[in-house]
């Protein structure tokens, strides 16, 4: 999951008592986030290095992965309290990034497929995984009306995360080569630990939820309830069809995107420095609507605008992909303008931008109005369900449907490729795709605003 998608429409402002707790708060995330983004794009440079032909095997592990492993994490949480899991979560991680580290200092231990299946698998688990207990653990520190105030704030520290995670990977990968930015992240994780050891003491001491029996252990509850629901409340099946077509479109501007760069970079240090360019701009333009754009929309006209907006800017950007002469040329060749807008930007960024072709600018687009827009206008949409539907229903949809989706979407590229359909064909179906995501994404809304979350909490059964 994205930071963005943790986010609110309005900050609030920290009560007195709370700046310490708030502080280390913003700490943990910032770690957090920026851990996992050091190495994505040592994850992406893997996939570019074989093409998007291998990404059905990958994203197929992963799905048999994450079903495998959440009922793990269940057991966990259900027989251990916070102080033990938390800590245990993520000393699990940071052990086996060192124990990576050789793997990517060696040569011939393990082929380019079997190292970039191996190790895809494990960061999207890790993804997974390392926010989900952070926002357990936030649950368990802040009462509601705290979470309301100070989740809004907690989140943009997360995006910035995402945004210094790639930047640290462009700066350091040509000086330290890829197999130490997996010692980088395993210290943001390690310093992470140290703030959840602060906050834990604080909440035993200060937080509000001290006095609660349970306030110690982290939120539970099974996949088996969450797949029910799915099938049998109206309102999860639309939210797992709207994120199965977001699910399209990112699924596919990513094989794009690694074919391109398989095509164009002969180095891991080149395309993973690509790659941390593509999720910088990406977090950037969701940490832009995050605060100018998004908060506006759903707080004036509600999550239907949000998505409605999101899709007609996919659309478009989709478009441009099938109709362009090379859509892996810079858009420099293609438009004479887009260079002079470039340039007007500051250097860096300029940098970044100019060489980006048709595939890498949907990609970004698209993905960080996802994170910026569709994340909170979505999380909106679940905040009027039941608690049953928001924990179980919505943990199945974001984990085993979404792995679902990504095994379906990459199987059909795969089968689409072969009968002939290229870059524009696959860029066409997409956008008729995000027109579908919008419209039943604008019913949903709108069905919600109407009262439809009345009916979700009388269909909702645990």
């Amino acid at each position: 999951m994205s930071a963005v998608q943790g986010a609110s429409l309005q900050t609030g402002r920290v009560h007195s008592g709370e700046w310490s707790a708030v502080a280390f708060s913003l700490a943990y995330f910032f770690c957090v986030l920026t851990a996992y983004y050091v190495i994505r794009p040592v994850r992406d440079q893997l996939s570019a290095a074989v093409g998007s032909t291998q990404l059905p095997w990958f994203y197929a592990a992963t799905f048999l992965a994450t079903l495998a492993l959440t009922p793990v994490f269940s057991a966990l949480v259900s027989r251990y309290p916070r102080r033990v899991v938390v800590p245990l979560v993520y000393g699990f991680f940071i052990a086996c990034l060192l124990a990576f580290v050789p793997l990517f200092s060696a040569h011939g231990v393990l082929s380019p497929r079997a190292l970039g299946t191996v190790f895809f698998v494990w960061i999207s688990v890790f993804n997974l995984f390392v926010v989900s207990v952070f926002w357990s653990f936030m649950t368990d520190i802040w009462s509601e009306g705290q979470a309301r105030r100070l989740f809004p704030l907690i989140a943009v520290a997360g995006t910035l995360g995402s945004l210094a995670g790639p930047a640290l990977t462009r700066l350091l990968v040509g000086v330290i080569g890829v197999a130490p930015l997996l010692m980088v992240s395993a210290s943001l994780l390690g310093l992470a630990l140290v703030f959840v050891a602060l906050l834990g003491r604080w909440s035993r001491i200060h937080g509000t939820r001290r006095f609660e029996a349970s306030h110690e252990s982290a939120i539970g509850g099974g996949m088996l309830d969450g797949l029910k629901q799915v099938f049998a409340n109206p309102f999860m099946r639309s939210m797992a069809i709207l994120l199965l077509l977001g699910d399209w479109i990112g699924t596919v501007n990513y094989g794009l995107v690694v074919d391109y760069s398989k095509a164009t970079f002969v180095d891991a240090v080149a395309r993973t420095r690509f790659a941390a360019d593509l999720d910088l701009m990406t977090n950037m333009i969701a940490l832009a609507a995050q605060l100018l754009l998004t908060p506006w929309l759903l707080a004036r006209r509600g999550a239907a605008t949000v998505i409605g907006v999101w899709s007609v800017v996919t659309v478009s950007i989709l478009a441009l992909v099938a109709l362009v002469a090379d859509p892996h040329a810079p858009l420099t060749q293609l438009f004479p303008g887009y260079g002079a807008l470039v340039a007007t930007l500051p250097q860096g960024m300029a940098a970044m931008l100019l060489p980006m072709p048709a595939v890498a600018m949907a990609l970004v687009i698209s993905r960080g109005l996802a994170y910026g827009m569709v994340g909170p206008a979505r999380e909106s949409l679940f905040s009027s369900a039941a608690r049953t539907l928001r924990y179980k229903g919505k943990n199945a949809v974001d984990t085993a449907a979404w792995r679902f989706g990504d095994v379906a979407v990459a199987t059909a590229m795969v089968g689409l490729r072969g009968v002939g359909v290229g870059v524009a064909g696959l860029a066409g179906i997409s956008a008729a795709v995000a027109a579908g995501a919008g419209l039943i994404g604008w019913n949903v809304a709108r069905w919600v605003q109407r009262g439809g979350a009345s009916e979700t909490r009388e269909t909702s059964k645990a």
